[in-house]
């Protein structure tokens, strides 16, 4: 039996307030005299936690950075579960924070009830869109950074047969898959594409066991290069890949480095570099609520090359697929946006 049930809700804020990185037990809205003129900053991560080394580590960058650049009070929760991600951002919202960032499309219903609840703080929602007065909807274009990755990843591949492992299947993660594979076929389009998902529930961003297995399935169909849209679970695909001679492809973060020498490339989202502007903007009493767009006009999304991974790409591959960039740009390549009405 689960304990964590028998709680009364201010325990519950009083276990949630010891995860705070600057917590100080329970008094999550004490103000120091030498605080209390600084904006207070809290972020809710997902159930797969700030080291994931992907999403939410991405989005724990951006806030860092902003702490080190501006004057504000930052502190963090990581929920052990779905349930703990409510009174984690009410708990914010009681004390009177002056942003609260919920990161992922799952903390959106959240997100909105608590920001109709508190219409004075301000909120900030990644992946999801709220159209509330009070809420900054983070949003980014990753079928067109998905594109370019599969192009790279038809490029490379030998057997003609690449893979797709996304975490929940879900129409977020459906804009990854159908993007890498238009960019996939735009190299060759007779290219098999292999697509699986390791669940329906929030618990498939934290299971790389899973990931792992569903990658091996791939590369014994013949997949010789695999891209991950699935978090945490992902990672179980590098440990694949490294141990059968594959490439994967990272995303959201630049994890050229987890693997050198397997990673091909990674699809980046700069979720640190939105983060870190509305922050900025909160702190210059600028914050701007409504639908915020990154995509690759804007650098928002793209892919990575850098000292892990500059030796797998030759440049006639990265003259391709800057190409493709400018043109998708231009409108001249239209990407499809799988969640698009």
């Amino acid at each position: 039996m689960n304990q964590t049930r028998l709680w009364t809700y201010p325990a519950v804020v009083c276990a949630l307030a010891l995860l705070l990185v600057v917590g100080s037990g329970c008094n999550m809205g004490a103000r120091s005299e030498a605080d209390k003129n600084k904006v207070h900053v809290g972020i809710v991560f997902d159930i797969g936690g700030k080291d994931d080394r992907s999403f939410n580590a991405s989005a724990w960058e951006g806030v860092k950075r902003a702490a080190k650049d501006f004057p504000i009070v930052l502190r963090d929760v990581e929920p052990g579960d779905a349930t703990s991600v409510e009174p984690a951002i009410r708990a914010f919202a009681e004390r009177n924070y002056d942003l609260v960032i919920g990161v992922g499309f799952e903390q959106m219903p959240v997100v909105e009830r608590v920001a109709k609840d508190y219409p004075n703080v301000n909120f900030v929602i990644i992946d999801g869109v709220i159209d509330l007065p009070n809420v900054t909807s983070l949003v980014f274009k990753e079928h067109q950074g998905s594109y370019l990755v599969g192009m790279i990843a038809a490029m490379k591949s030998q057997t003609g047969t690449v893979g797709f492992i996304g975490g929940m299947d879900i129409p977020l993660i459906h804009k990854f898959a159908t993007g890498y594979a238009e960019g996939a076929r735009s190299i060759n389009p007779n290219v098999r594409v292999l697509e699986n998902y390791v669940g329906v529930t929030p618990a498939a961003w934290n299971n790389p066991g899973q990931g792992k297995e569903l990658a091996v399935a791939q590369i014994g169909k013949g997949a010789d290069v695999i891209f991950t849209a699935a978090g945490n679970s992902g990672l179980g695909a590098f440990d694949a890949a490294e141990q059968n001679n594959k490439f994967v492809i990272g995303v959201d973060s630049n994890q050229n480095w987890v693997k050198p020498g397997f990673v091909l490339t990674s699809m980046i989202k700069r979720i640190d570099n939105a983060v870190y502007l509305t922050v900025k903007e909160r702190v210059a009493g600028q914050f701007k609520s409504g639908v915020h767009v990154y995509g690759l006009e804007n650098d928002g999304v793209g892919y990575a090359v850098d000292q892990y991974n500059e030796k797998l790409i030759p440049p006639e591959m990265i003259q391709k697929v800057e190409a493709a960039k400018q043109e998708i740009i231009n409108g001249k390549i239209q990407v499809t946006d799988a969640m698009a009405k």
